[in-house]
């Protein structure tokens, strides 16, 4: 399976893709920290905030608001380096593409959220820029690229003269495909009627819905692929994250604006965000590792003893390399098998109760490094039954380790006995050797 994932994981339009929205996190993160500052479930703070509403709601606007226009300019940026073009004018182009993908509105005289006059005119809607736009602007910006690229190779640039400085340079040479990058998206959209946007969200609702939206299934076979993989040694995030990253953020980012416009947090259309695999199902990172990093604190091997205290902090904080490679769980069938189960576990069980209308969904985006029951409780407007279903899912993740745990603990204390009694002997050797000399 190793050279499939490396094909996927390496193919310079997925990696652009992956990078691309990595990029973007802290806008995605700082967006999301507006949102939770505009909802604390305090009544007092709530009306002493109101009058300010309009203008604290901006940062959010023009943040998690503008996501699409943001990620085609850090997808074309890294797509251009990878076939060593320009990033900046590759980045460029890609919005350019994006923004010509938006049809303008007519709007007559009114007042804007702040209560100032809007005199007439054309205005492009925001939201087209959000998130339901996410998809038009990854393929705007993988086409306009890949022009750029085409008209490089065919050498379709109008190059200066030697002596003409290097940024005047490129910026003559970027005439041509910036001219063909136009043409492509505007003709189209504007004289045809053609809207890209509108396409890939019906081809991809499917789609959307079995990966992000309230499909069991979906949930469970998306935390049984990547967990599989981590247990082979493939990096599952890595391989599957140019796949389903696009779909996750697409769906966190739309929770997040219709949360922001009103809706409640129990009636937001997508379930299975990344969030809510990284607080319920995956406490302390893939395979939920923090239970077992628990049990090894207690162990009777010495080796895993030390290895729980190696891995607690960094567990807490949803960073598990030193438990999967330390222990190892990578091609170990015995706790492989409750690595896997686990987090397929914790979906099924925080889906129910979410369904039964318990658990709000999620609907912003913190850092992954927060430690789950406070990531929970955040991403959750604040719902305290959000909180105890982490520790709900912490224990019952305990209870499927605990019998792998003890045949391993087992094994391995074995193999202690065994090097301990080997080491004795071979001191006890040289003893005689050194005496009888």
């Amino acid at each position: 399976m190793l050279p499939v994932a490396n094909a996927i994981g390496n193919q310079r339009h997925l990696q652009a893709v992956r990078n691309g929205l990595i990029s973007i996190l802290p806008l995605t993160i700082v967006g999301s920290f507006f949102t939770i500052l505009l909802n604390l479930p305090i009544p007092s703070y709530s009306e002493w905030i109101a009058p300010y509403l309009p203008a604290l709601d901006v940062p959010f606007r023009f943040t998690v608001g503008l996501m699409s226009l943001y990620a085609a300019f850090t997808i074309g940026s890294y797509l251009g380096s990878s076939y060593k073009l320009d990033k900046t004018t590759s980045g460029f182009l890609a919005m350019l593409a994006t923004l010509l993908m938006v049809m303008p509105m007519n709007l007559a005289e009114g007042i804007d959220t702040a209560g100032n006059a809007v005199a007439a005119g054309r205005y492009l809607p925001i939201s087209a820029l959000g998130s339901q736009g996410l998809f038009g602007a990854i393929v705007a910006a993988l086409i306009s690229v890949e022009i750029f690229h085409f008209t490089k190779v065919r050498k379709l640039e109008i190059k200066m003269p030697d002596g003409v400085p290097p940024v005047v340079g490129e910026s003559f040479a970027a005439l041509l495909p910036t001219l063909f990058v136009v043409l492509v998206f505007w003709i189209p959209r504007h004289f045809f009627g053609f809207d890209l946007n509108g396409l890939l969200t019906i081809a991809i609702s499917p789609l959307k819905g079995f990966l992000t939206g309230n499909n069991l299934i979906g949930g469970v076979v998306t935390q049984f692929v990547i967990c599989v993989f981590w247990a082979l040694g493939i990096h599952g995030h890595a391989v599957l994250g140019p796949i389903i990253r696009p779909f996750w953020d697409q769906a966190i980012l739309e929770n997040s604006e219709l949360f922001q416009n009103g809706m409640n947090a129990f009636d937001l259309p997508n379930l299975f965000t990344e969030q809510f695999y990284q607080w319920y199902a995956q406490m302390g990172g893939t395979g939920a590792t923090l239970a077992l990093v628990v049990l090894f604190l207690f162990s009777k091997s010495k080796y895993l003893k030390q290895l729980g205290r190696l891995s607690i902090l960094p567990g807490i904080f949803n960073i598990n390399e030193p438990i999967i490679f330390g222990t190892p769980i990578v091609m170990n069938p015995l706790l492989a098998i409750p690595f896997i189960l686990v987090p397929i576990v914790n979906t099924i069980l925080v889906y129910i109760v979410t369904i039964l209308g318990w658990v709000p969904k999620m609907m912003v985006k913190p850092p992954f490094s927060i430690p789950a029951p406070l990531g929970a409780l955040i991403t959750s407007n604040w719902n305290w039954v959000a909180c105890v279903m982490v520790f709900v899912c912490f224990f019952v993740s305990l209870g499927i380790y605990y019998p792998f745990f003890k045949a391993f603990e087992k094994i391995q204390v074995e193999q202690e006995k065994q090097t301990e009694a080997a080491e004795k002997e071979k001191i006890m050797t040289m003893d005689q050797t050194v005496v009888s000399e």
